[in-house]
C-alpha cells in the first residue's frame, strides 16, 4: 500500500465542492502533523547538540572543581562521543526493526535522567561514567528521528533531512552561551540540569504526537557481541592515547602499548565477527559496499575537523588569547550562526547542485576558517573579533557541506535510512573522538598550549585540503529527487 506521501494526486476539477473542501482540510491536517513531528524531532536533536557544545566551554572549570588534568577532563567530551558511536548504529537498526517511536521515547527518558544525575557528580570518574549513559540516549536521537521524519515526509524526505543540518547549529549557539553563563554566574552543574525540563516536555509531546510505525521487523536478534567489540576497540585506543598526556609518559611505555595492542586485537575480532555473523551489528555491506567505504572514511575525516574544531575552540581562546570563559564560549555561537545562514538554503538547493559541488565549496571554507583561527589577528583586529570571523567562516563551510554529506550516503540504500544515519554519525563521532583525545594528550604536556593548538588547527586544515576534498570526486553524485 502506498504511503501518505506517495498517494497519487486527485484532480481538483473532477471533485465536487464538498469533496475539494474535505481534501483541503485533510491536507492542512497532514501539514500540521508533519510540522509537529518535525519540531519534536528537531528539539531532541537540539538538546543533544547543545549538550555537546555546552560541555566544551566548561572543561577548565570541571577539571579544577573535580581535581582532574585536562587530558582526563577531556573524556567528558570524548566518552560522550564514544557512547553515541555505539548507540547510533544500534538505535538505527532497532528503530528499523521495532519502531521509531519506541526508540525515540526511550532515548528521551535515558538522556533526561542521566543528565540530572550528571549534575550531582562528585569526581571526574563518576561524571565520565554517567556521560556514557547520557550518550546512549543522545546517540539514539539522530537515527530514530531520521527514520520518523523519512517515514512521514516520503518524497520530500531529502529536504526535511537536510534541514536537520540547521538544528545542530542552533544547539551550538545556545549551548556555549548557556555554558558561559552557568560557569560565570552559577556552576558548571547547571549545564546538565538544563536538559531536565526540556526532556520532560519533549517526552509528553512525543507520546502524544509521534505515530507508531507498523513495519514488520526483519530480525529480532541484536548483535550485542559486535557492539561490545567495537566499544572495546575505541575505548582501549582512547585510553592509550590519553595516557601519553601524563607527565613522563612515552610511546614505548606499557600504559600506551598495551591498550593499543588490545585495540588492534579487538578490531581484528570485530572485523572477523562482522564477516561471519549472519545478522551483524553493522552489516559488512554498509562498511565496504559500493560507495560506502569512501563515504565512511570521508565522514571520519569530516568529524575529525568539524567536531574536533568545535570542542577545542573555547580552550584555544582561553589558553592563547586569555579570553574569558563567556567570551570563549560565544565563539562557537559565531560558528553556529554561520551554519544557520546557509544550511537551509543548501538543503533546498541539493536537487539542483548535487552533492559534490557544495561539499567542495564547504570543505574549502572550513579549511580557510581553520587557517585563520591558527594565526594571530591581522590588520589591528581585536582577538575576539578575529576568532569570531574565523569561526563564522568555518560555520559557513559546514552549513554548505553538511546537507550534501548527510544525504550523499543515504541514496546508497534508501530502505535503511535510520541504520545509515547511525553509521554516518558513528564515523563522524569516531573522528571527533580521536581528534580530541590526541589533542588533549598533546596539550597537557605542552609548555605553550595555545601555540600548540594553533599547530593542531593546521593539521586539521591539511586533512580537509589534501585528503577529504579529493575524496569528494569519488563519491556518487546525484541530482533531482531520490
Amino acid at each position: 500500500m502506498a504511503t501518505e506521501a506517495e498517494q497519487p494526486p486527485v484532480v481538483a476539477s473532477a471533485m465536487s465542492p464538498r469533496r475539494r473542501l474535505a481534501v483541503m482540510r485533510e491536507d492542512d491536517h497532514v501539514g500540521a502533523s508533519r510540522g509537529t513531528i518535525f519540531s519534536i524531532c528537531a528539539v531532541a536533536l537540539f538538546m543533544s547538540s547543545m549538550d555537546a557544545t555546552i560541555v566544551a566551554t566548561a572543561l577548565h572549570t570541571i577539571d579544577g572543581d573535580l581535581h582532574a588534568t585536562i587530558n582526563w577532563a577531556g573524556w567528558a567530551i570524548t566518552i560522550y562521543q564514544l557512547g553515541s558511536i555505539l548507540a547510533m548504529p544500534l538505535a538505527g537498526k532497532i528503530s528499523d526493526q521495532f519502531g521509531r517511536k519506541r526508540v525515540f521515547t526511550f532515548a528521551i527518558v535515558l538522556f533526561t535522567v542521566s543528565s540530572l544525575i550528571c549534575g550531582f557528580s562528585t569526581d571526574i570518574y563518576m561524571l565520565v561514567g554517567l556521560r556514557v549513559v547520557q550518550s546512549i540516549g543522545g546517540g539514539a536521537f539522530m537515527p530514530s528521528a531520521t527514520g520518523i521524519v523519512a517515514d512521514r515526509f516520503g518524497r520530500d524526505r531529502d529536504r526535511a533531512l537536510g534541514l536537520f543540518t540547521s538544528i545542530f547549529p542552533i544547539g551550538g549557539i545556545i549551548g556555549p552561551i548557556f555554558g558561559g553563563l552557568f560557569v560565570t554566574f552559577w556552576t558548571w552543574r547547571g549545564i546538565f540540569f538544563i536538559n531536565v525540563p526540556i526532556g520532560i516536555l519533549l517526552f509528553f509531546l512525543a507520546i502524544k504526537h509521534i505515530p507508531e510505525t507498523t513495519r514488520e521487523p526483519t530480525s529480532r536478534r541484536t548483535d550485542l557481541r559486535g557492539v561490545v567489540l567495537l566499544g572495546l576497540v575505541i575505548l582501549t585506543a582512547m585510553f592509550g592515547i590519553t595516557s601519553l598526556g601524563s607527565v613522563g609518559a612515552s610511546p614505548l611505555a606499557p600504559t600506551f602499548l598495551v591498550p593499543e595492542a588490545l585495540a588492534a586485537l579487538f578490531l581484528w575480532r570485530f572485523i572477523r565477527h562482522t564477516q561471519r555473523d549472519p545478522d551483524p551489528f553493522i552489516p559488512m555491506r554498509l562498511l565496504k559496499g559500493r560507495g560506502f567505504a569512501v563515504m565512511n572514511f570521508l565522514n571520519f575525516l569530516y568529524g575529525t575537523a568539524a567536531l574536533g574544531f568545535s570542542a577545542l575552540v573555547p580552550l584555544y581562546a582561553v589558553d592563547r588569547f586569555h579570553l574569558s570563559r563567556l567570551d570563549s564560549g560565544t565563539l562557537l555561537t559565531a560558528r553556529g550562526v554561520g551554519m544557520i545562514l546557509v544550511a537551509a538554503a543548501a538543503s533546498m538547493m541539493l536537487r539542483k547542485t548535487g552533492y559534490r559541488l557544495p561539499m567542495i565549496v564547504g570543505f574549502t571554507l572550513i579549511t580557510l576558517g581553520l587557517l585563520m583561527m591558527s594565526v594571530a589577528p591581522r590588520f589591528g583586529i581585536d582577538a575576539y573579533v578575529w576568532l569570531s570571523v574565523s569561526a563564522a567562516i568555518s560555520g559557513l563551510g559546514t552549513g554548505i557541506s553538511a546537507p550534501a554529506s548527510n544525504n550523499a550516503i543515504m541514496q546508497l540504500a534508501t530502505d535503511q535510512v535510520a541504520a545509515i544515519a547511525g553509521l554516518r554519525g558513528m564515523f563522524r563521532q569516531s573522528g571527533g573522538i580521536f581528534a580530541v583525545s590526541i589533542a588533549t594528550a598533546i596539550l597537557n604536556r605542552a609548555s605553550h598550549p595555545g601555540l600548540m593548538q594553533a599547530h593542531i588547527f593546521w593539521v586539521f586544515a591539511i586533512v580537509m585540503t589534501l585528503i577529504a576534498t579529493p575524496l569528494v570526486f569519488v563519491i556518487p553524485d546525484h541530482k533531482g529527487e531520490w
